[in-house]
């Protein structure tokens, strides 16, 4: 049997493109939202919102997925708000303005994750998952290297020329939407979409979900509620020394070697299970932050980056095929998209908690207590069986 379909192919391009473009901003957007007049506490508003947008609305079109039977037109709907919010980034430079926009594009994110990951789920087998999802996340994550890197080169004979760059991300942005549009709709279960869905309904997924499914979830929003974003790792990296063209460097470094790894680390998972490899993953992460903690030098820092992209290739698709094997066909995406519009809301939480750590007692607590928190979660999900197929599948 061929495991990377023509439609993993579809989903794992469409995601390269729209990460090419969001990735593109990313290490701009600070610098260009300041530039327009925003404040920290401005940016930090923003992003606040963005993704509080993104987490809540992942569960609920994950539930509106499944009960409609549908997934194509999710995916397809997602990606072009996404796409569309990019050059509406530059047309104006009013903070409303571009928190609406910013809005959009998590509110796109939220619309496709469910019903894109369900695809997935559905294309693969129980021996394949972790190859399908591997697969999905290295192309996504060589976005995340070739965007950052276009910037770079771009940036470097435009200095200064933030807006246009709004508009270029548009050109990945609309070939991600071009090929969403060669995706076919599998036959799905009949519709049972008969009434209007509230937009908190998918919570109601929770006290029902299989106990398998709880007790892995449970683990994972554990961690997450220490596992703050990736902004801190790259300050911390700036006051070890490195200088803005290395930190951003080594950001794309990280990529690099994230994209080059989740293959084949899902396909060691397929061969070892699903378990094994994530709680290797969450070991490195607990040395990467450990390591941190220390504040190193470029060479050391350099090591514990490479090791971070060992990290999330073990456990960033390795944790949704965990998700959709222990989860039955039929709430795929609302399982999915349950825990992922959770696991939206705990990040704030922890980069709050980050936050708040670093101003209070310095980076080394921050970065230490995520590091301990790792540590716990590992020895709580030592005791959560390995994945078994519901009776369904």
């Amino acid at each position: 049997m061929k495991i990377i379909t023509r439609t993993v192919w579809i989903l794992s391009l469409v995601s390269l493109f729209t990460d090419m473009a969001s990735e593109m901003l990313y290490p701009v957007m600070p610098v260009y939202l300041r530039s327009i007049g925003f404040s920290v506490l401005l940016i930090g508003i923003l992003e606040g919102v963005a993704e509080a947008t993104a987490g809540l609305s992942k569960g609920y079109f994950g539930k509106r997925s499944d009960l409609a039977g549908k997934r194509v037109p999710f995916v397809q709907a997602g990606y072009a708000l996404s796409a569309l919010s990019k050059p509406l980034m530059a047309v104006l430079a009013y903070p409303l303005w571009i928190l609406g926009a910013r809005t959009i594009d998590r509110f796109g994110k939220g619309i496709r994750t469910g019903a894109r990951d369900a695809l997935l789920s559905d294309e693969s087998t129980p021996e394949s998952k972790g190859r399908v999802f591997g697969f999905h996340r290295s192309m996504d994550t060589l976005g995340a290297v070739l965007g950052p890197a276009a910037a770079l080169v771009y940036l470097w004979y435009h200095p200064g020329q933030y807006r246009t760059l709004f508009l270029i991300a548009f050109v990945p942005g609309i070939l991600a939407v071009t090929a969403s549009f060669l995706l076919s709709e599998k036959k799905q279960t009949a519709p049972v979409l008969k009434k209007p869905t509230p937009f908190f309904s998918f919570l109601s997924y929770w006290p029902k979900s299989p106990p398998a499914y709880r007790k892995l979830a449970t683990g994972l929003l554990l961690f997450t509620l220490f596992n703050s974003s990736d902004v801190f790792l790259l300050l911390q990296a700036r006051a070890c020394g490195l200088t803005d063209p290395q930190v951003i460097g080594v950001y794309i470094f990280y990529n690099l070697v994230y994209a080059l790894s989740a293959f084949p680390a899902g396909t060691l998972a397929d061969r070892v299970g699903l378990k094994p490899v994530f709680l290797g993953g969450l070991a490195l992460f607990a040395i990467v932050y450990g390591g941190m903690a220390t504040t190193p030098g470029l060479p050391l820092v350099i090591l514990l980056f490479f090791l971070y992209g060992i990290y999330a290739a073990a456990t960033e698709g390795i944790s949704k095929a965990w998700i959709a094997m222990i989860s039955a066909k039929k709430d795929t995406a609302t399982a999915i998209g349950t825990f992922s519009g959770l696991q939206s809301l705990c990040m704030l939480v922890s980069s709050t908690l980050a936050g708040l750590a670093w101003y209070r007692f310095g980076a080394a607590a921050a970065f230490g207590l995520s590091a301990v928190m790792a540590v716990v979660t590992w020895f709580y999900l030592l005791r959560v069986p390995r994945p078994v197929v519901p009776v369904d599948e």
